[in-house]
């Protein structure tokens, strides 16, 4: 599946540079003009990684930075066309990642968002302990435990289950779910993802005629809700 970014830009012709550069490079791209659209963006796209300009209208780059990192650890890559120091110290101390200035070269822009995706990719692979939605999953033991009680699953409901948790409150679109869980070549196998579905509703959910954990995005895929 490939990355999605918001692109957060004031100036359309920087959007439109943005959308040439990285679609040509495979990742997907939302966009939007201010921050306060951004900030809506981010709760409805779910994207992987934000680039943020600093001086645009109705609130800052530094202000919209402080609320995305208020609840998420989202990748923050300023692109700004503000060079002074402190400038840059203030956006970094509100929780950007990277600061690269404008007129930027595409080489190290493109390198800076590899580099700020594998973080926070390896970030959640490497935690012992990942936890969501009442779900707390050992990485190293490969134990799972459910509202205090240890869950018994077979290694594909493991592989699932992690994948939710990891992506917990995200849509994971059907295609998502299968490449991640069985592989490349079963992106087809619909049927057999509700089954496993279906098996993982029996095992954590409290009522699973009802779920409150998994539930479905109807013709879109599944979510993992952090809160029941």
């Amino acid at each position: 599946m490939e990355p999605t970014i918001l692109a957060v830009d004031d100036e359309p012709h920087v959007l439109r540079t943005l959308r040439t550069i990285l679609e040509r490079h495979g990742y997907r791209l939302r966009m939007a003009p201010n921050g306060p659209m951004a900030l809506d963006a981010i709760s409805s796209e779910r994207p992987d990684l934000v680039l943020l300009d600093l001086a645009m209208p109705y609130m800052n780059g530094v202000e919209v930075c402080r609320r995305i990192r208020s609840f998420s650890r989202l990748p923050i890559l300023v692109l700004s066309a503000l060079v002074d120091e402190p400038q840059k110290v203030e956006a970094l101390d509100a929780g950007a990642d990277d600061y690269i200035t404008k007129p930027f070269g595409v080489d190290e822009l493109l390198a800076r968002i590899r580099a700020a995706l594998r973080r926070a990719q390896a970030q959640g692979e490497d935690a012992a302990v990942i936890r969501a939605g009442g779900i707390e999953i050992d990485q190293i033991g490969r134990r799972v435990i459910v509202d205090g009680r240890d869950v018994h699953l077979t290694p594909t409901q493991y592989d699932l289950l992690r994948m939710f948790v990891m992506n917990a409150d995200r849509l994971l679109t059907q295609r998502a779910l299968l490449v991640g869980a069985f592989g490349p070549h079963y992106e087809d196998a619909v049927d057999d993802l509700r089954s496993f579905i279906f098996q993982l509703r029996q095992k954590i959910e409290s009522d699973p005629a009802r779920p409150k954990r998994i539930v479905t995005e109807p013709g879109l895929g599944y979510r993992l809700r952090s809160n029941d």
